[in-house]
């Protein structure tokens, strides 16, 4: 199985109110984010076979707005081992769940999102081996244990690099 690990789009400020925050959605920056990595994404002729997602609300934006532009047209699945709270004996049993999917996307939440990735890169490592930013995906080939990272994309690198792909070659030059 390949898996992709998303972190939820930027949300702005985090609120003091837990209720607040938990219906808190995604800030303009964040629907860019979402749209420029879908693009990438799809770019890259991704396609998910299944799409699971916190049940709060910024995560669920992020896997719908990353799933519409990769052609994702199924129901997403909610999964309370993407909140927040979820544990990692709650997250393996999600893995054992998605054992007939090829392509899986997991939308989810820092703290645990980015332990649940270093555990499944390095079981063995107390501390942090990879650093996951709001709307940082990591592609994740599944089939043995550990897992191995394939690619990681930061949302810092997709902007610079549309940044550089829509620049003109050659620069403009007046005629008279």
């Amino acid at each position: 199985m390949n898996l992709y690990i998303l972190r939820h789009a930027s949300a702005g400020q985090r609120k003091s109110n837990t209720i607040l925050d938990q219906k808190r959605s995604l800030d303009k920056e964040g629907k860019q984010q979402c749209i420029l990595l879908g693009q990438t994404l799809n770019a890259l002729k991704l396609q998910f076979d299944c799409v699971l997602s916190s049940p709060l609300k910024r995560a669920l934006q992020t896997a719908a707005l990353v799933g519409t532009e990769t052609g994702y047209e199924k129901k997403i699945q909610l999964s309370q081992a993407l909140a927040p709270g979820g544990t990692w004996s709650d997250f393996q049993r999600l893995l054992d769940g998605l054992a007939g999917f090829e392509d899986v996307l997991l939308v989810g939440h820092s703290p645990n999102l980015p332990e649940f990735l270093n555990r499944l890169l390095c079981p063995d490592t107390t501390g942090p081996i990879v650093r996951v930013r709001k709307g940082t995906i990591a592609a994740l080939n599944m089939q043995r244990r550990p897992a191995k990272l394939q690619w990681l994309l930061d949302p810092r690198i997709l902007r610079a690099v549309q940044a550089i792909s829509t620049k003109r070659s050659r620069a403009k030059t007046a005629r008279k």
